[in-house]
Order: C-alpha cells, then structure tokens, then sequence
C-alpha cells in the first residue's frame, strides 16, 4: 500500500523525540515532535508552509511576534515567510505533530533533542519514503 496511514494521535502522544520524521511525499512531510517543560522549536522561517496540531500539553505558538495560547486540539498553519515559534509553556510535555509542504527535513531523520537537531544540518534530500 502506498501512503501513511495509522493513529497519528497515538503516534504524536507516545512520541518522546523532539522530532520524528514519519513519511516523507513528494509534496508533503509527516513529523511528530515532543516539546520538553519550557522547550521550544526555536524561533525559524521556512520558504515552505507547516502546519501544526496540538495533540497533548499546552503552550503559545508565536507567529510574527504575536503570541497566541495553544492546547490539545489546536491547529496553526504556518506561512511560508512568517517567522514562527513553538513554546512549552505547560507543566507536562508538548506532544504535537507537523506537516511541511514541500517536505523539510530527510526522509526517517529522529532528533532525540532540541540540541541533537540544531546540530545537524540536515535537509530534505529529494527522496521519499516510497
């Protein structure tokens, strides 16, 4: 079977990587992120569109210097250009999933830290899960 599908809430929720490349299409990109207490993506542009969905914790999602509360259930859409930021600012671990568009990152790359992916100048590389 060609596509990705399973229990992403799941997935997202028992993620304990801060991130987690799950399947990579030629348009779009699956990852599942873990925010630790006070963790954050860090404040980034992309030339592409992300998505995000809170599946557990809470926190603010920064777009353009504008800070909004987010929690389980929630959904940002990114634009390409916008300056944007990811916080933990609850008291258990921000787990969450992001969709990038075109992919982002190399195909089944895992970042056990914030510090490990910082690290590793990794990006999309042209292949895909298929």
């Amino acid at each position: 079977m060609k596509g990705f599908v399973k229990d992403i809430e799941s997935l997202a929720i028992t993620n304990e990587d801060f991130r987690q490349v799950l399947y990579t299409a030629k348009f779009c990109q699956l990852v599942v992120m873990s925010l630790q207490l006070k963790g954050e993506i860090g404040a980034e542009v992309h030339k592409l569109d992300q998505f995000f969905r809170v599946e557990a914790g809470s926190g603010e999602a920064v777009l353009d210097g504008v800070r909004t509360p987010i929690k389980a259930g929630f959904a940002v859409v990114v634009p390409a250009g916008t300056k944007h930021n990811i916080i933990n600012t609850g008291s258990v671990p921000l787990k969450l999933y992001t969709l990038y568009s075109p992919p982002n990152h190399r195909d089944g790359v895992v970042h056990h830290t914030r510090a490990e992916a910082e690290a590793d100048n990794e990006h999309f590389d042209g292949k895909t899960t298929e």
